[in-house]
């Protein structure tokens, strides 16, 4: 389905396919579909999938929202403590938890590099940083476009060519005081390139590129009513735009996806719901935790997780078969029958 800038789309059922969607209306569901929506959970064969939930650690300190794992070539966990600008460190191993970096721009998504150098969502610089591992010297991948920083940067992912991809939000609606909602692809020599932008995305999230490079996916997350929950797949080419724009699942009334990961066959595992309501206009239809999600849009599996707020999961481990997810004040991990996708292996 493809929703031009014109006009606002409204909603349909929950984890609707790409081809039940494609080229369709979408129809805000009446009060009886809730229900439906609710029962796609019940026959999931979620063993196929899945692990049990495990707590990893728990994070304490004066405020905590968990955000953006990432694991680098030894197996350790980075992961974001927002609201107090951390970036920390959980040794599986060990089983020690440690600060990385204080006073670290309220940073959000994170992601290591084939070389295994730290990439980072710098959310109150407005800026994509790479850290080197091993000098801990920061450099500035990209902080502005058309003159104004960026809107804080929030997710991030890569493709074969090393090209970066990364969602802001939230921007401002007008141009001349600054940059919207949007998502940007930065080249390796440093140009940019905003691919999406406000009213044509509401508010971008979570953004992952398939195992083929060949489709790029976003979560939508806007939590105000009549705007975009779901997840959309865009064909990628070779250069790095984007085309073929359709929705995968609409997440719509519940609570969207907020990150997401993709395994080597090309699922998703996606960090959505709720464990109950906090004062938006988003429903407990979708439940709170892990949900894989095939590339035709058939939701396969799903985990409940512990505590609100259900953020981010990444892949880790030897064997790339530990899913760890941000939820709450808990780093937590599930093992998973199908490895994470190669690029995963941070170094390798």
């Amino acid at each position: 389905m493809i929703r031009h800038s014109t006009g606002m789309c409204t909603r349909r059922g929950f984890l609707g396919s790409a081809a039940a969607l494609a080229g369709a209306a979408m129809l805000r569901p009446a009060h009886g579909r809730a229900s439906e929506r609710r029962d796609r959970y019940d026959a999931l064969r979620t063993e196929k999938y899945l692990g049990e939930v495990r707590v990893e650690t728990a994070v304490e300190d004066s405020e905590v929202f968990t955000e953006g794992p990432a694991v680098d070539g030894e197996g350790i966990v980075y992961f974001t403590n927002v609201p107090v600008s951390k970036i920390l460190r959980w040794d599986p191993a060990q089983k020690r938890l440690s600060v990385f970096r204080e006073n670290s721009n309220k940073t959000n998504g994170l992601l290591f590099d084939p070389q295994g150098q730290l990439l980072a969502c710098e959310g109150e610089a407005g800026r994509v940083t790479r850290t080197d591992m091993t000098t801990g010297r920061i450099e500035v991948v990209a902080d502005k476009y058309n003159g104004h920083p960026f809107a804080a940067p929030n997710d991030l992912a890569l493709d074969g060519r090393g090209r970066i991809y990364f969602t802001s939000r939230p921007g401002t609606n007008d141009p001349a005081k600054g940059n919207p909602n949007a998502v940007y692809r930065v080249d390796p020599d440093g140009e940019v390139t905003q691919l999406l932008k406000w009213p044509d995305v509401h508010m971008p999230n979570g953004i992952v590129t398939s195992p083929d490079d060949r489709t790029l996916y976003l979560i939508e997350a806007h939590p105000e009513a009549e705007h975009d929950r779901n997840i959309l797949a865009f064909d990628l080419a070779a250069d790095g735009s984007l085309s073929n724009r359709r929705v995968l699942i609409d997440f719509y009334p519940g609570r969207s996806g907020d990150g997401m990961c993709i395994d080597r066959e090309g699922n998703l595992y996606v960090a959505a719901g709720l464990h109950k309501l906090r004062n938006t206009s988003e429903t407990l239809d979708t439940r709170p935790g892990v949900h894989v999600v095939s590339p035709a849009g058939k939701l396969l599996a799903f985990r409940e997780t512990p505590e609100d707020t259900v953020t981010n999961c990444t892949f880790g481990g030897d064997d790339l078969r530990t899913l760890y997810v941000t939820c709450g004040r808990f780093l937590v991990s599930l093992r998973t029958e199908i490895p994470g996708k190669a690029a995963y292996k941070a170094g390798a």
